[in-house]
């Protein structure tokens, strides 16, 4: 992915040469970038991996999948809160995680943490099974295990 982002760099630079300006323009850089992203992408085969960009645009995935949930998760505690009669039933539960690695754990148990409602406990020692309080076990261990799937197929696209 490193020889595709500096070739892509290369290309950028060699259209501000051929430009021939005066002075170097952002958007001469700008366009020199576009034009040499598209090229890495149709040359992406022989470099044998993803195209370089394909992790960012994930990452942006990710980033907008997790503002949703902090927002639908919000509204649901707000409206406990705002309720006069609070009627929860807190609880723990376990969730087995796919994800390996460190950084795949970790990014997971801190997503969840993040969001209202729910705190990761605490994670075993080979790093698969979460221990998570939710804010109320009943009604919301199915949005939660849902959102954890999303948030690891997210983390997965990053990653992998």
């Amino acid at each position: 992915m490193a020889a595709q982002f500096l070739l892509n760099l290369f290309i950028a630079f060699l259209w501000v040469l051929l430009k021939d300006e005066d002075i170097l323009r952002i958007q001469t850089v700008i366009t020199g970038f576009l034009i040499g992203s598209f090229i890495v992408l149709l040359m992406r085969r022989f470099f044998g991996g993803h195209f370089y960009l394909h992790r960012l645009i994930s990452v942006i995935k990710l980033i907008f999948i997790f503002i949703s949930e902090i927002f639908q998760s919000s509204v649901v505690v707000i409206k406990h809160i705002l309720s006069p009669k609070i009627n929860i039933e807190p609880g723990i539960f376990t969730y087995k995680t796919i994800l390996r690695g460190e950084w795949e754990v970790t990014t997971l148990a801190l997503l969840l943490t993040l969001t209202p409602g729910s705190v990761v406990m605490e994670v075993n020692e080979e790093g698969n099974v979460f221990y998570i309080h939710a804010m109320d076990i009943k009604r919301y261990k199915g949005d939660l295990e849902r959102s954890l799937k999303v948030f690891e197929k997210a983390i997965m696209e990053v990653t992998r």
